[in-house]
């Protein structure tokens, strides 16, 4: 028989729940009154509130520059559209990959997945200066094909290492099932596998979405051209070796974390659809 919660027992669970959920929002509520404070430097108090509440931080950031243009929106649109691009050849490299190092016996399958794996050891600030020489040569410093080429080769091998588990987890009998039916191995893979492994799909994306979407070096090492940077770069220029503008960075930090949002919420929706497909009914 269930015991049931006696009332103090649910109020202490219910206040430890409140205390957790402050005090990871306190910083968020922090940057949320940053971009809107009107005061610099901004002045230190314990409750979050904005002092001299202003949208002029959000307006310096995301308005148009010196010459007219939205600069703005061109950077934000570089970080969206390479996070977008590394997510999309990362998982499409990955995904047949992973498929064959789980179902096919190849040679040398163990020591490709460990040397795979051992890719992951070195720090991206390693790669920089040798990926800036191989850009250099390849003509692509300076832009977005550049720097997803080198995202994209530091997401593949953790996609193949994640799908290659979540292929493994699924069990061979339901392709079998499809191809006794009369599907061929394209047609259960594409129809029973992909579905079944769509959860793990759309993590593995999410995560290499976020890992382009959020990195510093690389960009800051490729990139020379101001239209050309990425959000990261963009807000490191906010704090400078004498100077820091706190309620832009801040303000900048509430835009880019928008389009992160967003996906997530989308990919947190496919995430829950995927966990009831790629089963068969009795």
């Amino acid at each position: 028989m269930k015991r049931r919660v006696s009332p103090a027992e649910s109020v202490a669970a219910h206040a430890v729940m409140v205390i957790a959920v402050a005090f990871a929002l306190y910083p968020v509520l922090w940057v949320v009154a940053l971009a809107f404070s009107g005061a610099r430097p901004p002045a230190p108090h314990v409750l979050p509130l904005p002092t001299s509440p202003t949208l002029r931080p959000l307006l310096d950031v995301g308005g148009a520059s010196r010459d007219g243009t939205w600069l703005f929106g061109r950077q934000l649109m570089n970080s969206i559209v390479v996070a977008l691009a590394t997510a999309g050849v990362g998982v499409g490299i990955a995904i047949p990959a992973a498929y064959a190092l789980a179902r096919f016996t190849v040679l040398g399958k163990e020591g490709g997945v460990r040397a795979l794996l051992a890719t992951q050891m070195f720090p991206t600030v390693a790669s920089a200066v040798p990926l800036y020489l191989l850009l250099d040569a390849l003509g692509l410093l300076n832009s977005r094909t550049g720097l997803v080429v080198c995202y994209a080769s530091t997401s593949v091998p953790f996609a193949i290492f994640q799908l290659r588990a979540a292929f493994e987890a699924i069990p061979a009998d339901l392709e079998e099932a499809a191809m006794v039916d009369g599907a061929t191995r394209f047609e259960a893979f594409l129809r029973v596998v992909l579905p079944a492994a769509r959860p793990a799909i759309a993590v593995t994306a999410l995560f290499a979405f976020m890992s382009a979407y959020n990195e510093f070096i690389l960009a800051a090492t490729l990139l020379g051209r101001e239209e050309m940077f990425t959000l990261p770069v963009v807000l490191q220029r906010f704090v400078g070796e004498y100077d820091a503008q706190w309620e832009h960075f801040a303000a900048g930090a509430l835009v880019v974390s928008i389009p992160v949002m967003a996906l997530f919420y989308v990919a947190q929706r496919h995430l829950v659809a995927g966990l009831t497909s790629g089963g068969v009914k009795g």
